[in-house]
């Protein structure tokens, strides 16, 4: 068996598992930032905020003109309870209930313009919910497909790790520390193979001496343009 084969059967499993991990990865990004969803979530809890202020708002409305009302009842009940008899006192009586009930115009529409605005508040939360629980329903199907597809890598990763020890126990102690040096320096993949008499990573042309060399059982050959380890099958 060639120095190389021990190495490439290595890189064959590796690579797998690293495709493994970079669709974890990807689900795992994909399940805690689904942007749509955070928009939604976002614009709930923003019409919540709004429809709080609009209830608070039409509260103080309604406290504000209910206050008035009360305050025009005091002022008639002297005007007309007959407690009263100087006319000046009637007349000064009468001209601020006039500006009470005038007043109360005023907060009344105050209190109509602050209801119009809490109900509209309340319809954008009620589309607002409406809008995520659509979102939620839909992703809750695409995200179970994730969550099988992320179980089902889990369990190729536990396959695949054994694997890969079976793989390292017949390689060298010495190639390992190269292999893994290269796997590092050339993104993942240290061992490279030949097609049409070429690297099949970078393309460089292999020469026959060194095509034959990469059969070798003791020794490992290397590309000369990019440096990764060659494996002849």
């Amino acid at each position: 068996m060639s120095a190389s084969l021990g190495l490439f059967r290595l890189q064959q499993v590796d690579s797998q598992i690293d495709r493994a991990r970079q669709q974890l990865d990807q689900i795992r990004r994909t399940l805690e930032n689904d942007v749509e969803l955070k928009k939604a979530l976002a614009f709930v809890e923003a019409s919540q905020a709004d429809l709080h202020v609009a209830r608070h708002d039409l509260k103080t409305a309604e406290a504000e003109a209910e206050a008035q009302k009360i305050k025009i009842e005091q002022t008639e009940a002297s005007l007309y309870g007959g407690s009263v008899h100087n006319p000046k006192e009637l007349q000064d009586l009468q001209r601020e209930v006039a500006s009470l009930k005038k007043h109360l115009a005023t907060l009344e529409e105050r209190e109509l313009e602050a209801m119009v605005k809490a109900e509209k508040a309340e319809a954008v939360l009620g589309e607002a919910r409406s809008g995520l629980e659509s979102i939620q329903s839909r992703l809750s199907g695409e995200h179970k497909k994730l969550l099988d597809e992320q179980s089902k890598l889990f369990k190729d990763l536990e396959r695949l790790s054994e694997e890969r020890e079976a793989s390292v126990n017949p390689v060298e102690g010495s190639y390992m520390t190269i292999y893994n040096d290269l796997r590092k320096q050339k993104r993942g993949v240290a061992v490279t193979e030949f097609e049409d008499n070429s690297c099949s990573s970078c393309g460089a042309t292999l020469t026959s001496s060194l095509q034959q060399n990469a059969k070798s059982p003791r020794q490992l050959s290397y590309c000369p343009s990019c440096g990764r380890i060659l494996y002849a099958s």
